[in-house]
């Protein structure tokens, strides 16, 4: 590698967590802007109480995500660095492009996303934890980042040990988080996009048409749609359902029991021990 292009990395690296954030925020900015503009359905609840305990959640995740870093230094880029320095995991062990370990390792890390998205449905512990996402009522670019902490350090956990296994490179890892997190909060944007665009979107990504469905109060319409990024696995595996029984602007979308205390953090909190 230049090195030019080795600084570059480094520099990269070394900013990794200011980079991350500036995207995001940038992404969650322009996507609360367009769900004002345009908005797929009318909201039942106050925005700004809700907002105040989604965004008090994230910011629970991130100091439980500091914590889990004092054991576990840089987590999923760590262990990216860890592997490289170790020669540890698949990729080391065969002499392939960088460019083709970048995106195997994207599209491996995509679909464990989605294969442990899954589980969290099926697996009772797994459920109590993730229904505090599903508890929101009214699913906008907010409820992207509404995620018990325990979950979040459960996920976390899981990308580490998938890094190790592959040996992935540290600049999959972060493409991947970037990825993962600009198109969380696109599917899960209360955005009305015409008809034909989500038709030609959802080929390769998942639309916010797309995963509303997977948040209906209808238990066989929660149980689809499990992407995050791709629809591709939803496709291969038969979860993926295209559109729900109900008209987007009609369907429920929340737990089967509907609670307006959702828009309370100690609620929100405490809902997986209830």
């Amino acid at each position: 590698m230049p090195q030019s292009l080795t600084w570059g990395f480094i520099t990269v690296i070394e900013n990794e967590i200011l980079i991350r954030v500036t995207i995001f925020l940038t992404i969650f900015a322009v996507l609360a802007t367009l769900e004002s503009l345009w908005p797929r359905r009318t909201r039942q609840q106050q925005r700004s109480r809700r907002w105040f305990t989604n965004w008090s959640i994230v910011v629970i995740d991130s100091i439980c995500l500091r914590l889990l870093a004092l054991a576990l230094p840089l987590l999923a880029i760590g262990a990216a660095i860890d592997a490289e320095r170790t020669q540890t995991g698949v990729f080391h062990t065969v002499n392939w492009p960088v460019w083709l370990e970048i995106l195997l390792a994207m599209l491996v890390l995509d679909f464990v996303i989605w294969a442990q998205h899954l589980l969290t449905h099926k697996i009772p512990f797994l459920w109590r934890l993730h229904r505090v996402h599903h508890a929101d009522i009214d699913v906008d670019v907010s409820t992207a980042i509404r995620f018990h902490p325990i979950e979040i350090a459960l996920s976390m956990l899981i990308k580490i040990g998938t890094v190790y296994l592959l040996g992935a490179p540290a600049l999959a890892v972060i493409l991947f988080e970037i990825i993962l997190n600009g198109t969380a909060l696109f599917n899960h944007a209360n955005l009305r996009i015409p008809q034909r665009l989500d038709a030609v979107l959802r080929v390769f990504l998942v639309t916010p048409d797309m995963h509303r469905v997977h948040h209906s109060t209808r238990r066989d319409e929660h149980d689809s749609n499990y992407g995050f990024s791709l629809s591709l696995w939803d496709r291969i595996f038969g979860t993926y359902i295209a559109q729900p029984e109900m008209d987007h602007e009609d369907m429920q979308t929340g737990l089967e029991w509907r609670d307006e205390r959702t828009a309370e953090l100690t609620w929100s909190l405490l809902l997986p021990f209830k």
